[in-house]
Formats: C-alpha cells, structure tokens, sequence
C-alpha cells in the first residue's frame, strides 16, 4: 500500500484522531515513536554515545524517550535541553520527569557556557539526535537554536532528524537559513508533503517512515478530507 504524503495540518489530525476518537494515548503514540527511532538507531550502527538535542515542545518528548530506551539497551546517551524544565508540557513533560529517573545525563543548554558544552559533548558523539523542532515549527529558528544548528552540523557527527530536520519546512520543503543537515530522518506515519521538494533533499538525507500504532484508517480518512 503506498503511503500518502501528508501536510502539516494533516499530520496534527491524525494525532488528534488517534487520540480523540480512537482513545490511544498520546504518550503511547510518543513512546512508540521513540522506540522505533532506537531500533533505526540500532539497525544503522551505535559504536559511541549517542547525543540527544531536544527542544521543549513533543518533538522533544520523542527525543526523551530515545534517550531512555538507549539507555536500557545499554547504549551511553545523553540529552542536551534547550529549554526549562518548568516549560514542558503535556506528553513531553510526562516523559522529561521519568527520564530523571533514569540516570541518563541532562544538561541545559542556552546560557553563556552553552557554545563550549555543546561542542565538547558532540565532539565524541557517535550520533547526534535532532530534536529540537517539530512539523509544527515554521520560519527562521530562533536564538539559541539557530546557532545550536550551525555547530551540529560542523560538528562532523552523523545527524539522525526526528520527524523532521528542525529548520527545515515540512509542507513547502524550504529550508531555513539555520537548518540541520540530516544523514537520515525517521518521520512518523508517512512522509510529509515537503519532502518531495528539491530543495528539502539536500537536508533530510535517507527517510525512514515509522508506524507509531496510529491505525492506517486515520490516514485514509484524513486524507479523504483533501479532495472532499
């Protein structure tokens, strides 16, 4: 069955769906796609520490639960936030505060010291995990991830994008000034629309489409919306 490239909105209605009518929890869809990006992980080779770059939003949730199965397969990982703790919301709130409880390194980044710590903890990365932003995030990132971008991708680490690579549009497939430069992107349930644009090629390197449990008739019914 081919897979429909879905728009920004419409990837929000089949979460919403997911959850709303078919009464699958968010935190079952966040974990489901964290887990599966650890398998990919897993799957491409983890021969060093993996980094984990979050952000505050969902996109950042995943990156938590990453971090986690990471840790119980018995892969060194650690995340670096840019956010406050205090900010989280929902799901990713949820996961930050069982991740604590794990033993896996968090550092917050965003103050002075952030250039220096950030450089020194991808300097033995074996990958970097982006997720900073989500399919929800549009125009120029703002300080302090528009440079946290720049020094990912000059750090010569392997970049792994989480749904998609931040920066970088999910529906139009433009890229933002300051947008990471990805080697492979695990997306969730089907491509995204932008993906298909020339210029978002050079940015989202192999894609991998993840099921995260949400059943495909969400998909088809959404979809079925666009030409109704």
């Amino acid at each position: 069955m081919k897979t429909p490239a879905l728009t920004r909105d419409e990837s929000r209605q089949v979460d919403r769906r997911a959850m709303e009518v078919y009464g699958i929890s968010g935190l079952v869809l966040m974990e489901n796609a964290g887990r599966g990006v650890v398998d990919w992980l897993e799957a491409l080779g983890i021969r060093k520490p993996v980094v984990i770059c979050c952000g505050r939003g969902n996109n950042g949730g995943d990156g938590f639960v990453i971090a986690r199965h990471l840790a119980i397969r018995g892969y060194p990982a650690r995340v670096l936030l840019w956010a406050d703790p205090q900010d989280l919301a929902g799901d990713a709130a949820v996961n930050f505060r069982i991740l604590q409880k794990c033993g896996v390194p968090i550092d917050r980044l965003g103050g002075e010291g952030d250039p220096a710590t950030l450089e020194k903890h991808l300097a033995g990365a074996g990958w970097i995990v982006d997720a900073l932003l989500g399919t929800g995030a549009r125009g120029e990132p703002r300080p302090p991830l528009d440079q946290a971008i720049d020094r990912i991708n000059a750090a010569g680490v392997p970049v792994l994008a989480v749904d998609v690579p931040s920066g970088l549009d999910c529906e139009s497939g433009e890229p933002a000034r300051h947008t990471i430069r990805a080697a492979h992107t695990c997306t969730f349930v089907a491509r995204k629309i932008g993906f298909a644009a020339e210029a978002a090629r050079p940015w989202l390197g192999e894609v991998h489409v993840l099921d995260i449990g949400a059943p495909w008739r969400i998909v088809e019914e959404v979809v079925s919306r666009r030409s109704a």
